[in-house]
């Protein structure tokens, strides 16, 4: 999908406000509400926009441990370990990888001994032949696509 340059103004514009209204992004942006409704639609129907939900801190959740978990899989289960792994509410976020490992977790724990637990849970999957965790002591770089939106802006307009 090809973003033009009014579309990388409206998404930059959604990441840097996104509490805002649809009419005062129109007005920002100076052009018409339906037109800003269109362009919102298309970006939504094509992928490029996949949520609006609010973004939530595991830490104030009360699971502060953020920790990495590399799970080598037998060959041919790598589906039934994936369904596995979306049972444990403790798994963010898990990847299909190439490099060391079949699957990337990302995994939240109230504490080291939570975090135990939950990776002894996961080595019990059928399936799962061993796992390597990596715990993040802090983050240096939180997730963000605001500076890929506007290179992407740069870009377009360059």
């Amino acid at each position: 999908m090809a973003v033009d340059e009014l579309d990388s103004r409206i998404l930059r514009l959604l990441l840097e406000r996104p509490r805002s209204s649809v009419r005062e992004y129109a007005r920002v942006l100076g052009i018409a509400r339906g037109t800003l409704q269109a362009r919102l639609d298309r970006l939504e129907r094509e992928g490029v926009i996949t949520g609006t939900g609010p973004s939530l801190s595991p830490a104030a959740l009360g699971h502060p441990v953020l920790a990495f978990v590399h799970i080598e899989v037998t060959q041919g289960h790598l589906d039934e370990v994936g369904d596995a792994l979306a049972t444990v509410p403790e798994i963010v976020e898990a990847f299909s990888i190439a490099g060391g490992g079949d699957l990337l977790a990302r995994v939240v724990a109230r504490d080291n001994a939570h975090l135990e637990d939950v990776i002894q849970s996961l080595i019990s999957v059928p399936g799962v032949v061993r796992t390597r965790t990596e715990v993040a002591l802090r983050e240096r770089v939180p997730y963000r696509l605001l500076p890929l939106v506007e290179s992407i802006g740069r870009t377009i307009a360059g």
